[in-house]
């Protein structure tokens, strides 16, 4: 993995076994950070507390969670879970979701989704405020292995959603859902916009008026 590159101990790639990854995330604070394994490297990062992180992430959840119960779509929406592929990879995306058959697929107390028992999520998102590099490069490769079928990278500081359509280990840039179908990124990207100076419900609301068109 050619990107791949030891700088630190978090926000970096640090070349490691299974074993060493599990000891590292062991003494990371609980609930404080996210981690990644893949192809011998894991990172690190920690929790985003930021105010424009926070709100982005949440305007994008509500416009998904939004299009999915207007169009009657059956989901499971996720805010930072784990998915564990014991020994191989391990990711922990700001949101993800279940659609469609499999949306109620995982049981109740499942703690982190062994991929090896259960399919990955249908849509990964990773919000990206100062990790945009990461989340188009290694993560995008990452979540090309793990098999999703749609990845989001959100750009925070200019309100861009860079989506993909994973297929066959690789990814084409996209500007339609595939897994909702007919959902325009544009939509979401104008509600980001718009949440820089409009609150949640006028934004809310303005999604029902695109969505129910």
């Amino acid at each position: 993995m050619q990107q791949l590159e030891t700088r630190g101990i978090t926000d970096s790639w640090i070349k490691a076994s299974w074993e060493e990854y599990l000891a590292a995330i062991k003494n990371f604070p609980e609930n404080q950070g996210k981690s990644y394994y893949y192809n011998g490297y894991y990172r690190l990062e920690m929790t985003p507390i930021g105010f424009e992180h926070a709100r982005d992430h949440h305007v994008v959840f509500l416009g998904v969670s939004l299009y999915a119960i207007l169009k009657e779509i059956p989901f499971q929406g996720l805010p930072t879970c784990s998915y564990r592929k014991r020994g191989i990879r391990e990711v922990q995306p700001d949101i993800s979701y279940y659609l469609g058959e499999k949306a109620n697929l995982i049981p109740n107390g499942t703690s982190i989704i062994d991929l090896n028992q259960y399919p990955p999520p249908d849509l990964v998102i990773e919000i990206s405020k100062s990790t945009l590099n990461d989340d188009l490069g290694n993560k995008r490769l990452l979540y090309e292995e793990l098999g999703v079928s749609e990845y989001w990278s959100v750009k925070v500081d200019d309100p861009q959603i860079f989506a993909f359509e994973i297929i066959d280990r690789g990814s084409k840039r996209i500007d339609i859902s595939k897994v909702l179908p007919n959902l325009k990124l544009a939509v979401l990207e104008s509600a980001l916009q718009q949440a820089r100076t409009r609150d949640q419900s006028q934004v809310g609301r303005w999604l029902i008026t695109q969505f129910q068109g």
